[in-house]
């Protein structure tokens, strides 16, 4: 039996909280790219929406409940995906969002956080920066911090991508799942573990940005001293605690991938897939390219978890 936060009913029942926008997204075969990687390929896109990431599936649940509790006002840190998806739950449901990021983050991110009515503060340093500057904000202002991961609602928002994959999956497939925060890989692994547990979770975390990995490989939280990695939207050195042990109780196993192969993917999902991508949602793809002979002749399915992506950026990494 799971003993994780997550609850296979409550997330049954977010799927009537949830804009429909971010539900039924697209899950179908790439045989093109599929037969580059040596195996079946489903993608799973949750870039087909308006904030183009699957963020939107948790603020749609996290912005709902705090409207119920009569909540005037927000604040969050976001490496961009999750800012974006905050402000536009929140826009709708008459919430003041304040969005705390990184000043070096990549400036379409930023530019569609303000798109979308969302007060934005800029800071130096990483997302950790971010994240301690989003506690101070919400304690001055008296207001409601959103913590992606650690809020249960942005996890069981994720697990809803699960109920939509499990279908189309059967023992030996196995699913990849970039891993950052962990709302993604603890939710989408939370249903496939209960509703499909012959299918095989995997995450996938840059070289660069290894923590939550280590303290899934440890079973005790790892922090590190730095990141250095283009997948800016997984780069975290805390992992929180309470999601090291839902990963723990959902995960058959967690690998870390190379910039290389992150870049390649990228490339190969363009060119294949016709898919422009953020350097995240390349991970499963790394995956596979690294070590092929584990995934050779199986099906996969691969979430594509974002499309925020800086053109210049993409242009020298992918080549034009």
């Amino acid at each position: 039996m799971l003993r994780t936060r997550l609850d296979l009913d409550r997330i049954r029942a977010a799927r009537e909280v949830v804009d429909p926008v971010f539900l039924a997204s697209p899950l179908y075969r790439c045989d093109a790219l599929g037969s580059r990687l040596g195996c079946t390929v489903s993608i799973k896109l949750e870039t087909a929406n308006p904030v183009r990431s699957f963020k939107g599936r948790g603020t749609e649940l996290v912005a709902s409940r705090l409207a119920e509790q009569g909540a005037a006002a927000v604040v969050c840190a976001s490496a961009g995906n999750l800012g974006q998806a905050l402000g536009w739950s929140g826009r709708r449901r008459g919430l003041d969002v304040t969005v705390v990021a990184r000043r070096l983050a990549p400036a379409v991110k930023l530019d569609r956080i303000r798109s979308f009515g969302a007060r934005l503060e800029l800071v130096d340093g990483d997302f950790e920066v971010a994240r301690e500057r989003a506690v101070t904000i919400a304690r001055e202002r008296g207001v409601r911090l959103v913590e992606d991961s650690l809020n249960i609602e942005t996890c069981e928002g994720a697990a809803t991508i699960g109920l939509e994959l499990v279908g189309a999956v059967s023992a030996g497939d196995a699913v990849l799942i970039a891993l950052g925060g962990g709302a993604m890989a603890t939710g989408v692994g939370h249903v496939v573990r209960a509703l499909a547990p012959g299918v095989e979770v995997i995450c996938v975390q840059p070289l660069g940005a290894p923590a939550l990995t280590l303290s899934w490989r440890e079973r005790r939280v790892v922090t590190t001293e730095s990141m250095d990695t283009i997948a800016d939207g997984v780069a975290g050195r805390f992992p929180i605690p309470e999601v090291l042990d839902d990963l723990l109780q959902v995960a058959d196993d967690a690998v870390l991938v190379s910039e290389a192969s992150i870049v390649t993917g990228m490339r190969m999902l363009l060119e294949h897939a016709g898919l422009v991508v953020e350097p995240s949602a390349a991970l499963g793809v790394a995956a596979v390219l690294e070590d092929p002979g584990r995934f050779a002749g199986r099906h996969v399915v691969t979430i594509i978890c974002g499309s925020n992506v800086d053109l210049d950026a993409y242009h020298r990494w992918v080549g034009r």
